[in-house]
């Protein structure tokens, strides 16, 4: 699991528009597969999926204490390429987002 620390509080609803608008392209680009990811609001966060490809979460986003986001990973998809390719765009988009002054 990795823990990301904000700049601020986070609101899930922003996160995820900041990840729509940003994981897609990115992934696209890099795998070249036009092929959106689907993030599911969850109770604590949000899930990251391929439906197309998968049929459970490649990754679960939990907002912790209002500003700390755990960020964990599937087991079933360790070594799979496209949730390595998802992971690492993931990892920097997060930092970007975590260093953002507005978070919520």
């Amino acid at each position: 699991m990795k823990i990301v620390h904000t700049t601020g509080p986070v609101n899930t609803q922003h996160l995820k528009a900041f990840l729509e608008n940003n994981l897609n392209t990115r992934f696209k680009e890099n795998r070249h597969m036009d092929m959106d990811l689907e993030y599911v609001d969850t109770e604590n966060g949000l899930e990251i999926k391929l439906p197309e490809l998968y049929d459970s979460f490649l990754f679960e986003i939990h907002l912790v204490n209002g500003n700390e986001l755990h960020v964990a990973k599937s087991e079933h998809f360790v070594n799979d390429v496209n949730a390595l390719t998802i992971e690492e765009i993931l990892n920097s988009l997060l930092l970007d987002y975590s260093n953002k002054e507005n978070n919520v």
